[in-house]
């Protein structure tokens, strides 16, 4: 896709959708534009090894991130082993350091000739889950070195958490049909008071909302399309087995939930087991030095962006145990004219579900060497013609 049309080669255009208001422009504007990054999940053997071997900024970034863990990262997201690398306290700090990587490679290329910066070119910056942390490095809110060192103990903490509780844990994602997010909340209060002592199961993710065109009436004249919305939210939740397994079961009975996958990950994130990995987190992150983001971060906690240094620690401290309001984060960028995002990172996880959920907006992902350079002269040209 060419991120350099013209607006009179894509007229704006207005489409009513029952209760919804979409309007696309083309191209991507600096004031119109955010970036995201990867949660735990995203890790594959080999992610990054292509930056490092092709860019001296990135051999600087995973040189900086290795030293600073005493080593073994590098060996670990080049050619380690897969269960080696998707253990919390390693997976976590190889996606921070990958999705850095790609971003300062980005801005390295064209830095000198064109002045690209993210503070100048993008609005808003989010992470999901994990991903917050990239986020604070890429608006030089917290240093990777910080960061990793951060991250690594955020892994450790959440592991040691899940050996005390002694308890088998899961952690499914659901697609939940129809506009059933309520019903999906309400079914979640009535299912975790029935359960037996001991058991668990929380919303831990909102992660998208995806809109299915179903029938269309069109009205040439007056420029409006009207259309049948069925729409299917992926959420996950997380708790114990029983929990996680009755939950899937109830809400599968009711029609709330379509399906159930089991998700492959080390401990159940984001819910109230995880309250003994946050605890240990408060000293750490409450003596790291933290500045003011040079981009607005908006908060998994929250959906808003934060608002001052002072609220960074414990933000991050709740989003151990919280909700990810990914969906809710999305939106706000949405209802401020985000119409352009940037996913840097291993994988393209984030990238698809934002095409799904907003398929006329321009998503681009950096995941890897081929996609940089792929990219890079995009937003050159239009960073440099604004």
């Amino acid at each position: 896709m060419d991120g350099t049309k013209k607006t009179s080669e894509m007229p704006m255009s207005t489409f009513i959708l029952t209760n919804y208001l979409f309007q696309s422009t083309a191209g991507i504007e600096k004031s119109h534009c955010a970036i995201v990054f990867p949660g735990q999940g995203a890790q594959y053997v080999g992610m990054g090894k292509d930056l490092y071997a092709t860019f001296a900024s990135a051999r600087e970034v995973f040189d900086e991130a290795d030293d600073a863990l005493g080593g073994g990262l590098k060996k670990l997201a080049f050619e380690g082993q897969q269960e080696k690398l998707k253990l919390t306290e390693n997976a976590q700090p190889a996606i921070l350091t990958t999705s850095v990587a790609i971003l300062r490679v980005l801005e390295s290329l064209i830095k000198e000739e064109f002045g690209f910066d993210i503070g100048s070119a993008c609005s808003y910056a989010l992470g999901h889950s994990l991903g917050e942390y990239s986020a604070l490095v890429a608006t030089k809110s917290l240093s990777l070195y910080d960061a990793v060192k951060l991250v690594r103990l955020r892994g450790e903490s959440i592991s040691k958490a899940v050996a005390q509780h002694k308890v088998s844990t899961a952690i499914s994602a659901l697609v939940v049909s129809g506009n059933n997010l309520d019903k999906l909340e309400e079914s979640m209060e009535e299912i975790r008071a029935n359960l037996p002592d001991g058991e668990l199961v929380e919303l831990a993710n909102i992660n998208s909302v995806c809109i299915l065109l179903a029938a269309n009436n069109y009205v040439l004249t007056m420029k409006i399309l009207t259309v049948s919305l069925i729409q299917s939210f992926q959420v996950v939740i997380s708790g114990t087995t029983r929990g996680v397994d009755d939950a899937s079961r109830i809400l599968q009975s009711k029609q709330i939930a379509a399906r159930a996958v089991d998700l492959p990950v080390s401990a159940p994130f984001h819910c109230v087991l995880m309250q003994p990995a946050a605890d240990l987190m408060v000293d750490a992150l409450t003596e790291t030095k933290f500045k003011q983001p040079i981009v607005p971060i908006i908060s998994n906690v929250t959906a808003k962006p934060i608002t001052s240094i002072a609220e960074i620690p414990s933000l991050l401290v709740r989003q151990i145990t919280a909700t990810v309001q990914w969906q809710k984060s999305i939106k706000y960028c949405k209802e401020r004219d985000i119409d352009s995002f940037i996913a840097f990172g291993p994988g393209k996880v984030l990238a698809n579900l934002l095409r799904k959920e907003y398929p006329m907006d321009l998503v681009r992902s950096m995941a890897n060497a081929e996609d940089i350079m792929s990219h890079a002269s995009e937003l050159v040209t239009k960073n440099s013609d604004s």
